[in-house]
Protein backbone atom coordinates (compact mmCIF):
# COMPACT_ATOMS: atom_id res chain seq x y z
CA UNK A 1 0.00 0.00 0.00
CA UNK A 2 1.14 3.53 -0.75
CA UNK A 3 0.07 6.50 1.38
CA UNK A 4 -1.08 9.41 -0.72
CA UNK A 5 -3.47 12.33 -0.69
CA UNK A 6 -6.95 12.22 -2.19
CA UNK A 7 -5.69 14.72 -4.79
CA UNK A 8 -2.76 12.52 -5.82
CA UNK A 9 -4.99 9.43 -5.97
CA UNK A 10 -7.24 11.21 -8.46
CA UNK A 11 -4.21 12.37 -10.45
CA UNK A 12 -2.87 8.83 -10.56
CA UNK A 13 -6.22 7.49 -11.77
CA UNK A 14 -6.38 10.06 -14.56
CA UNK A 15 -2.80 9.40 -15.61
CA UNK A 16 -3.22 5.63 -15.68
CA UNK A 17 -6.45 5.77 -17.67
CA UNK A 18 -5.00 8.26 -20.17
CA UNK A 19 -2.01 5.97 -20.66
CA UNK A 20 -4.29 2.96 -21.03
CA UNK A 21 -6.76 4.47 -23.50
CA UNK A 22 -5.83 7.20 -26.03
CA UNK A 23 -9.52 8.16 -26.32
CA UNK A 24 -9.53 9.55 -22.76
CA UNK A 25 -8.99 13.30 -22.49
CA UNK A 26 -9.45 15.95 -19.81
CA UNK A 27 -11.10 19.31 -20.35
CA UNK A 28 -12.09 22.15 -18.04
CA UNK A 29 -11.16 25.53 -16.65
CA UNK A 30 -7.45 25.79 -15.74
CA UNK A 31 -6.83 22.03 -16.00
CA UNK A 32 -3.79 22.44 -18.29
CA UNK A 33 -1.46 25.41 -17.79
CA UNK A 34 -2.44 25.87 -14.14
CA UNK A 35 -2.49 22.12 -13.30
CA UNK A 36 -6.12 22.38 -12.16
CA UNK A 37 -7.75 24.61 -9.57
CA UNK A 38 -7.02 21.94 -6.95
CA UNK A 39 -3.90 20.56 -8.70
CA UNK A 40 -5.60 17.28 -9.54
CA UNK A 41 -4.29 17.47 -13.12
CA UNK A 42 -0.74 18.39 -12.12
CA UNK A 43 1.78 17.31 -14.75
CA UNK A 44 -0.77 15.89 -17.19
CA UNK A 45 -0.30 18.64 -19.79
CA UNK A 46 3.45 17.97 -19.93
CA UNK A 47 2.90 14.24 -20.31
CA UNK A 48 -0.06 14.12 -22.68
CA UNK A 49 -0.07 17.45 -24.53
CA UNK A 50 -2.67 20.09 -25.27
CA UNK A 51 -4.82 17.83 -27.44
CA UNK A 52 -5.66 15.65 -24.42
CA UNK A 53 -5.48 18.17 -21.56
CA UNK A 54 -7.58 21.10 -22.71
CA UNK A 55 -8.06 24.46 -21.02
CA UNK A 56 -11.61 25.62 -21.67
CA UNK A 57 -13.20 29.07 -21.68
CA UNK A 58 -15.22 30.11 -18.63
CA UNK A 59 -18.39 28.63 -20.14
CA UNK A 60 -19.63 25.49 -18.38
CA UNK A 61 -22.56 25.04 -20.75
CA UNK A 62 -20.27 25.33 -23.79
CA UNK A 63 -17.43 23.00 -22.86
CA UNK A 64 -19.81 20.46 -21.31
CA UNK A 65 -21.74 20.34 -24.56
CA UNK A 66 -18.49 19.86 -26.45
CA UNK A 67 -17.71 16.93 -24.16
CA UNK A 68 -21.13 15.38 -24.79
CA UNK A 69 -20.54 15.59 -28.54
CA UNK A 70 -17.09 14.06 -28.16
CA UNK A 71 -18.56 11.14 -26.20
CA UNK A 72 -21.19 10.61 -28.92
CA UNK A 73 -18.35 10.45 -31.43
CA UNK A 74 -16.58 7.69 -29.48
CA UNK A 75 -14.10 9.54 -27.27
CA UNK A 76 -14.04 9.33 -23.46
CA UNK A 77 -14.05 12.89 -22.09
CA UNK A 78 -13.44 13.76 -18.46
CA UNK A 79 -15.03 17.16 -17.89
CA UNK A 80 -13.76 18.98 -14.81
CA UNK A 81 -15.95 21.55 -13.10
CA UNK A 82 -14.03 23.90 -10.84
CA UNK A 83 -16.91 23.17 -8.47
CA UNK A 84 -20.21 21.42 -8.99
CA UNK A 85 -21.85 24.67 -7.90
CA UNK A 86 -20.74 26.03 -11.30
CA UNK A 87 -22.13 22.93 -13.01
CA UNK A 88 -25.66 24.29 -12.55
CA UNK A 89 -24.82 26.37 -15.61
CA UNK A 90 -24.31 23.12 -17.55
CA UNK A 91 -27.04 20.94 -16.04
CA UNK A 92 -29.04 21.06 -19.26
CA UNK A 93 -26.20 19.29 -21.09
CA UNK A 94 -25.65 16.79 -18.25
CA UNK A 95 -29.30 15.85 -17.76
CA UNK A 96 -31.08 16.61 -21.04
CA UNK A 97 -28.27 15.51 -23.33
CA UNK A 98 -25.83 13.11 -21.65
CA UNK A 99 -28.16 11.27 -19.26
CA UNK A 100 -30.95 10.76 -21.81
CA UNK A 101 -29.03 10.18 -25.04
CA UNK A 102 -28.69 6.40 -24.86
CA UNK A 103 -32.43 5.99 -24.22
CA UNK A 104 -33.62 8.62 -26.68
CA UNK A 105 -31.40 7.27 -29.47
CA UNK A 106 -32.73 3.73 -28.90
CA UNK A 107 -29.24 2.59 -27.98
CA UNK A 108 -27.52 4.05 -31.04
CA UNK A 109 -25.27 6.28 -28.91
CA UNK A 110 -23.33 5.37 -25.80
CA UNK A 111 -22.28 8.21 -23.55
CA UNK A 112 -18.88 7.43 -21.94
CA UNK A 113 -18.32 10.76 -20.18
CA UNK A 114 -17.30 11.72 -16.65
CA UNK A 115 -18.24 15.02 -15.04
CA UNK A 116 -15.97 15.54 -12.04
CA UNK A 117 -15.13 18.20 -9.48
CA UNK A 118 -15.67 19.19 -5.86
CA UNK A 119 -19.07 19.35 -4.19
CA UNK A 120 -20.29 20.47 -0.80
CA UNK A 121 -19.10 23.08 1.64
CA UNK A 122 -15.48 24.03 2.21
CA UNK A 123 -14.68 26.93 4.57
CA UNK A 124 -16.60 30.20 4.35
CA UNK A 125 -17.49 30.04 0.66
CA UNK A 126 -21.03 31.15 1.45
CA UNK A 127 -24.37 30.05 0.04
CA UNK A 128 -23.71 29.86 -3.69
CA UNK A 129 -20.46 27.87 -3.46
CA UNK A 130 -21.24 25.46 -0.62
CA UNK A 131 -23.97 23.21 -1.99
CA UNK A 132 -23.90 19.41 -1.89
CA UNK A 133 -25.13 18.57 -5.39
CA UNK A 134 -25.54 14.79 -5.34
CA UNK A 135 -29.34 14.78 -5.23
CA UNK A 136 -29.73 16.92 -8.36
CA UNK A 137 -27.91 14.38 -10.51
CA UNK A 138 -29.09 11.14 -8.88
CA UNK A 139 -32.69 12.23 -9.56
CA UNK A 140 -32.23 11.78 -13.31
CA UNK A 141 -32.39 8.29 -14.88
CA UNK A 142 -29.30 7.64 -16.98
CA UNK A 143 -26.73 9.46 -14.86
CA UNK A 144 -24.58 7.54 -12.39
CA UNK A 145 -23.47 9.40 -9.26
CA UNK A 146 -20.25 8.57 -7.41
CA UNK A 147 -19.09 10.13 -4.12
CA UNK A 148 -15.70 8.82 -2.91
CA UNK A 149 -14.68 9.66 0.65
CA UNK A 150 -11.15 8.21 0.83
CA UNK A 151 -8.05 8.31 -1.42
CA UNK A 152 -8.36 4.61 -2.28
CA UNK A 153 -12.02 4.98 -3.22
CA UNK A 154 -11.22 8.13 -5.20
CA UNK A 155 -8.71 6.28 -7.35
CA UNK A 156 -10.58 3.03 -7.82
CA UNK A 157 -13.93 4.63 -8.51
CA UNK A 158 -12.58 7.27 -10.92
CA UNK A 159 -10.93 4.56 -13.00
CA UNK A 160 -14.23 2.66 -13.08
CA UNK A 161 -16.13 5.82 -14.00
CA UNK A 162 -13.81 6.58 -16.92
CA UNK A 163 -14.21 3.04 -18.25
CA UNK A 164 -18.01 3.12 -17.89
CA UNK A 165 -20.09 3.57 -21.04
CA UNK A 166 -22.67 5.75 -19.26
CA UNK A 167 -22.39 9.33 -17.98
CA UNK A 168 -21.02 9.57 -14.45
CA UNK A 169 -21.22 12.55 -12.11
CA UNK A 170 -18.09 12.06 -10.00
CA UNK A 171 -18.35 14.27 -6.93
CA UNK A 172 -15.27 14.91 -4.83
CA UNK A 173 -15.21 16.38 -1.34
CA UNK A 174 -13.64 19.83 -1.52
CA UNK A 175 -12.05 19.47 1.92
CA UNK A 176 -10.64 16.03 1.11
CA UNK A 177 -7.95 16.96 -1.43
CA UNK A 178 -5.21 17.01 1.23
CA UNK A 179 -6.65 14.03 3.13
CA UNK A 180 -4.18 11.11 3.21
CA UNK A 181 -4.86 7.40 3.14
CA UNK A 182 -3.60 4.05 1.92
CA UNK A 183 -4.03 3.26 -1.77
CA UNK A 184 -3.19 -0.11 -3.37
CA UNK A 185 -0.07 0.01 -5.54
CA UNK A 186 -1.77 -1.43 -8.59
CA UNK A 187 -2.23 0.38 -11.89
CA UNK A 188 -5.34 -1.71 -12.52
CA UNK A 189 -6.98 -1.06 -9.14
CA UNK A 190 -10.65 -0.54 -10.03
CA UNK A 191 -13.65 -0.41 -7.67
CA UNK A 192 -16.93 -1.39 -9.37
CA UNK A 193 -19.64 1.26 -9.34
CA UNK A 194 -22.65 0.44 -7.18
CA UNK A 195 -20.80 -1.46 -4.44
CA UNK A 196 -20.92 -0.07 -0.90
CA UNK A 197 -18.13 -0.60 1.64
CA UNK A 198 -18.54 -1.39 5.34
CA UNK A 199 -15.85 0.87 6.80
CA UNK A 200 -16.46 -0.20 10.42
CA UNK A 201 -18.29 -3.10 12.05
CA UNK A 202 -20.61 -2.96 15.04
CA UNK A 203 -23.85 -4.52 16.19
CA UNK A 204 -25.80 -1.75 17.91
CA UNK A 205 -26.66 0.76 15.20
CA UNK A 206 -26.00 1.44 11.51
CA UNK A 207 -24.60 4.78 10.40
CA UNK A 208 -25.10 4.97 6.63
CA UNK A 209 -23.48 7.76 4.66
CA UNK A 210 -21.63 8.81 1.52
CA UNK A 211 -18.88 11.16 0.36
CA UNK A 212 -16.74 13.10 2.77
CA UNK A 213 -19.28 12.43 5.54
CA UNK A 214 -17.73 8.97 5.94
CA UNK A 215 -14.93 10.58 7.92
CA UNK A 216 -17.43 12.34 10.19
CA UNK A 217 -19.29 9.05 10.68
CA UNK A 218 -16.11 7.23 11.69
CA UNK A 219 -15.26 9.97 14.20
CA UNK A 220 -18.75 9.68 15.67
CA UNK A 221 -18.39 5.90 15.88
CA UNK A 222 -15.14 6.28 17.84
CA UNK A 223 -16.86 8.63 20.26
CA UNK A 224 -19.83 6.29 20.66
CA UNK A 225 -17.48 3.39 21.38
CA UNK A 226 -16.38 5.15 24.56
CA UNK A 227 -19.99 4.87 25.74
CA UNK A 228 -20.15 1.18 24.88
CA UNK A 229 -21.99 1.63 21.55
CA UNK A 230 -20.64 -0.25 18.54
CA UNK A 231 -21.71 1.16 15.18
CA UNK A 232 -21.70 -0.32 11.70
CA UNK A 233 -20.48 2.45 9.38
CA UNK A 234 -21.55 1.85 5.79
CA UNK A 235 -20.08 3.99 3.02
CA UNK A 236 -22.34 3.85 -0.03
CA UNK A 237 -19.63 5.28 -2.32
CA UNK A 238 -22.11 5.30 -5.21
CA UNK A 239 -25.53 6.95 -4.91
CA UNK A 240 -26.73 5.69 -8.27
CA UNK A 241 -26.59 2.75 -8.80
CA UNK A 242 -27.33 2.08 -5.13
CA UNK A 243 -26.13 -0.98 -3.22
CA UNK A 244 -29.45 -1.71 -1.55
CA UNK A 245 -28.34 -5.21 -0.55
CA UNK A 246 -25.57 -3.77 1.64
CA UNK A 247 -27.99 -1.28 3.20
CA UNK A 248 -30.51 -3.98 4.05
CA UNK A 249 -27.79 -6.24 5.42
CA UNK A 250 -26.58 -3.69 7.95
CA UNK A 251 -30.09 -2.62 8.98
CA UNK A 252 -31.20 -6.22 9.47
CA UNK A 253 -28.14 -6.78 11.65
CA UNK A 254 -28.46 -3.76 13.95
CA UNK A 255 -32.20 -2.98 13.66
CA UNK A 256 -31.49 0.75 14.05
CA UNK A 257 -30.12 3.25 11.56
CA UNK A 258 -29.06 6.85 11.10
CA UNK A 259 -28.46 8.36 7.66
CA UNK A 260 -25.80 11.07 7.50
CA UNK A 261 -25.40 13.41 4.53
CA UNK A 262 -24.01 16.84 3.83
CA UNK A 263 -26.97 17.98 1.76
CA UNK A 264 -30.26 19.57 2.76
CA UNK A 265 -32.99 17.42 4.34
CA UNK A 266 -35.91 18.28 2.05
CA UNK A 267 -36.11 15.74 -0.82
CA UNK A 268 -32.51 14.76 -0.10
CA UNK A 269 -30.59 11.58 -0.81
CA UNK A 270 -31.23 10.39 2.73
CA UNK A 271 -34.98 10.88 2.34
CA UNK A 272 -34.95 8.50 -0.63
CA UNK A 273 -32.85 5.89 1.13
CA UNK A 274 -34.84 6.04 4.36
CA UNK A 275 -38.02 5.51 2.33
CA UNK A 276 -36.51 2.45 0.62
CA UNK A 277 -35.38 0.99 3.95
CA UNK A 278 -38.86 1.39 5.41
CA UNK A 279 -40.41 -0.27 2.35
CA UNK A 280 -38.05 -3.26 2.35
CA UNK A 281 -36.97 -3.71 5.98
CA UNK A 282 -39.73 -2.23 8.13
CA UNK A 283 -40.15 -5.39 10.22
CA UNK A 284 -36.47 -5.31 11.14
CA UNK A 285 -36.57 -1.81 12.62
CA UNK A 286 -36.70 -1.37 16.39
CA UNK A 287 -36.75 2.44 16.18
CA UNK A 288 -37.63 5.12 13.64
CA UNK A 289 -34.91 5.96 11.14
CA UNK A 290 -33.29 9.34 11.70
CA UNK A 291 -31.37 11.62 9.35
CA UNK A 292 -28.51 14.01 10.08
CA UNK A 293 -28.16 16.72 7.43
CA UNK A 294 -27.11 20.27 6.81
CA UNK A 295 -29.52 22.83 8.24
CA UNK A 296 -32.37 23.64 5.85
CA UNK A 297 -31.01 27.08 5.01
CA UNK A 298 -28.55 28.59 2.50
CA UNK A 299 -25.06 28.19 3.91
CA UNK A 300 -24.10 31.21 6.06
CA UNK A 301 -20.80 32.99 5.47
CA UNK A 302 -20.04 33.79 9.13
CA UNK A 303 -17.72 31.11 10.48
CA UNK A 304 -19.70 30.43 13.65
CA UNK A 305 -23.00 30.18 11.78
CA UNK A 306 -21.45 27.99 9.09
CA UNK A 307 -20.31 25.54 11.79
CA UNK A 308 -23.82 25.41 13.22
CA UNK A 309 -25.33 24.73 9.79
CA UNK A 310 -23.06 21.80 8.92
CA UNK A 311 -23.54 18.23 10.16
CA UNK A 312 -21.27 17.48 13.11
CA UNK A 313 -20.00 14.54 15.14
CA UNK A 314 -22.22 15.66 18.00
CA UNK A 315 -25.30 15.68 15.76
CA UNK A 316 -24.57 12.08 14.76
CA UNK A 317 -23.98 11.01 18.36
CA UNK A 318 -27.27 12.59 19.43
CA UNK A 319 -29.16 10.87 16.60
CA UNK A 320 -27.66 7.49 17.50
CA UNK A 321 -28.63 7.93 21.14
CA UNK A 322 -32.19 8.73 20.06
CA UNK A 323 -32.58 5.59 17.95
CA UNK A 324 -31.14 3.59 20.86
CA UNK A 325 -33.62 5.29 23.24
CA UNK A 326 -30.74 6.47 25.43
Amino acid sequence: MAVMTYRDALNEALREEMERDPDVFLMGEEVAEYDGAYKVSKGLLDDFGEQRVVDSPISELGFTGLGVGAAMAGLRPVIEFMTFNFAFLAIDQVINSAAKMHYMSDGQFRMPIVFRGPTGAALQLSAQHSQACETYYSHAPGCKVVTPGTPADAKGLLKAAIRDDDPVAFMEGELLYNFKGEVPEDDDFVIPLGVADLKREGGDVSIITHGKMINLALQAAQKLEKDGIEADVLDLRTIRPLDMDAILETVQKTNRAVYLEEGWPYAGTGAQIVSMIQEEAFDHLDAPLLRVTQADIPMPYAKNLEALAKPSVQHVVEAVNKVLYR
